[in-house]
């Protein structure tokens, strides 16, 4: 979740730094106050396009700064494979993005104070949170993310990666096709760059870790002499010379052992009570006799090797060389050559059938029609169900009547894939995620037709049907962060109450942030700031507050009543928050 966000010289933010927590974050204040900057620089260091009119005037540059804790996140694969695609950890599963603006224009990115790309803070910000608003980091409006909350909806992951291992399995048949009937030139110049490939890595002769053996001897021979001297001197101070009892050079620890021994013997004679002191040091003394033994071993066997070395660089290089070339680590250079090697053999092999392949073909494809018409008939239920689902939600925020729809289309396509949709059979385009186009459709006002959701719906509206498509998704939904800006446009009081309560049900699983007019949305929150406007020096400047106790019920009555706060206003926040401590208490149960 988002722990921190830290803002300097942004617009007219001076110096910010807010720390959020878990459940429900508000934040209110007068219009114009800077609620909407706060968005705007979470937006930048999320990999938002920004300009140099961000940067405060008269400032060289502008910096935003967030600080997420992943640790707690359930596993993501995704953000797993990305972080090491970008070679960023996490620190203590910590994960700090920042974003640089200069008033040149210029901009800086870093992750974890490595350097990154606005793009790379977008796709990692994209895992961590999403942002609903009136801004052009709104997911629901891009009918690419329809397909998906839709099978989430219905539970059709699992069914859509069965159909695309098989769309994927097809692809590899007909290229194995294309590949038998190509151009025999063509085919000649890819089995020789393939042999060539194959017979640079498998001359290497590559080993799973070698890399990592030859680091760590490198790191030793490189630093033989150092170890060597290191090993000796402790051997030197815990027996002295080889013979143990040379007494030429400093007093060693073994030399005033024995000496001990020597001495408590005589005692012994006289006082067998220091039996027991004497068998202990004879057993230190043989444990030190052995540490010095294998200290001796140890010096004895460092030694600096030059050749060694020069031949460990060589084979390191010829490793780097590879894997510039192949992939990341020898892993990946193995996993290519053999992916290669079976390709080559396709292209190779002299008892190749055209007609088996087709076969093939032939008995995918016909799974492939079976399994989209399957998915394509559950996601049309489905979207007839979401539908019926979004308008209920609709209904209870007020918003009219409205209409949703859930619009599954497919392409034709004469070489695509043949499926029966509504009792006539078509040739569609297919595709990993089967042969369906879904967009969300929306009238919002009576006696309008239903048309895209991006071309009809306003920016409160969009925030709001956002708001009910995350109540009916909360539970699959993998964002740990959800920021609603401006959600209360057009909402007053009493769809603001269902507002606040739906708000606070996405915290089971989620982190929220909203930015509200509405003190019956503020009212929800399990922490509150108060964003404030000011004069300093002769500049605009914006500071927030967190505001609790009884500054949070004159934030509540001012919002309610205006300013002076009055006795009656701050009875009435008092109320409000008494009954909504109330429903949250009902609510948990």
């Amino acid at each position: 979740m988002l722990r921190e966000l830290s803002i300097s010289n942004f617009a007219i933010i001076s110096e910010l730094r807010l720390e959020f927590e878990s459940g429900l974050n508000a934040i209110t204040g007068e219009t114009g106050a800077g609620k909407s900057i706060l968005i705007d620089a979470l937006g930048a260091v999320l990999g938002d396009r920004v300009g140099s009119d961000v940067v405060r005037t008269g400032c060289r540059t502008a910096r935003v700064e967030a600080t997420f804790e992943v640790e707690a996140l359930n596993p993501r694969p995704e953000l797993e494979r990305l972080l090491t695609e970008l070679g960023v950890e996490s620190e203590d599963g910590v994960l700090i993005l920042s974003r640089e603006v200069s008033a040149t224009g210029r901009s800086a990115a870093r992750i974890n104070s490595r350097a990154a790309t606005a793009t790379a803070l977008g796709r990692i910000g994209s895992m961590l949170v999403d942002v609903h608003g009136q801004s052009d980091h709104l997911s629901l409006l891009r009918p690419a993310e329809h397909l998906d909350i839709l099978d989430r909806y219905a539970g059709l992951l699992v069914d859509r990666e069965t159909l695309a291992g098989l769309v994927v399995k097809l692809r590899t048949v007909r290229a194995g096709i294309a590949n038998i009937v190509a151009n025999e030139r063509e085919r000649a110049q890819r089995i020789d760059l393939l042999q060539f490939q194959t017979n640079d890595i498998q001359s290497a002769g590559l080993r799973s870790g070698e890399d990592d053996d030859l680091q760590t001897e490198r790191v030793v021979l490189a630093n033989a002499d150092r170890l060597a001297q290191g090993a000796a001197a402790a051997h030197q101070s815990l027996g002295g010379g080889d013979d143990p009892f040379e007494d030429a050079g400093p007093r060693s620890a073994l030399s005033a052992l024995r000496e001990a021994a020597v001495s408590l013997a005589d005692v012994e004679e006289s006082d067998p009570r220091v039996r027991a002191l004497s068998n202990r040091i004879a057993e230190t003394l043989y444990a030190l006799e052995e540490i010095a033994s294998d200290l001796r071993d140890y010096r004895d066997g460092v030694e600096a090797d030059p050749a060694r070395l020069a031949d460990i660089e060589d084979r390191l290089d010829v490793i780097r060389q590879l894997t510039r070339k192949y992939g990341g680590t020898i892993d990946e250079v193995l996993a290519f050559r053999e992916s290669a090697e079976r390709e080559l053999a396709s292209l190779t092999r002299g008892d190749v059938d055209v007609q088996e392949l087709r076969d093939q073909e032939a008995a995918l494809v016909t799974a492939i029609s079976a399994a989209a018409t399957r998915l394509s008939t559950a996601r049309v239920a489905a979207g007839e169900s979401l539908a019926r689902s979004v308008e209920a939600g609709i209904a209870e925020l007020n918003m009219g009547r409205a209409e949703f729809a859930v619009s599954v289309t497919q392409r034709d396509e004469p070489n695509g894939i043949p499926v029966q949709h509504t009792g006539a059979a078509r040739t569609v385009q297919v595709d990993e995620t089967g042969v369906d186009r879904v967009e969300f459709l929306l009238a919002a006002n009576a006696g309008e037709a239903l048309k895209p959701l991006g071309r009809t719906a306003s920016g409160g509206e969009t925030a709001r049907l956002m708001l009910v498509l995350k109540s009916i998704l909360a539970s699959s939904d993998a964002t740990p962060t959800l920021v609603f800006d401006e959600v209360d446009v057009g909402v007053g009081g009493r769809s603001g109450q269902v507002v606040g309560e739906k708000l606070w049900r996405l915290t089971d699983g989620h982190q929220v942030l909203v930015v509200s007019h509405l003190p019956q949305i503020a009212a929800f929150a399990d922490v509150h700031f108060r964003i404030m406007k000011s004069d300093l020096d002769g500049r605009t400047v914006s500071n927030v507050d967190l505001v609790t106790g009884m500054e949070r019920i004159d934030e509540l009555a001012a919002m309610l009543d205006g300013l002076p706060v009055t006795a009656a206003s701050r009875g009435n926040a008092e109320h409000m928050l008494s009954r909504v401590d109330t429903w949250k208490a009902g609510a948990a149960t």
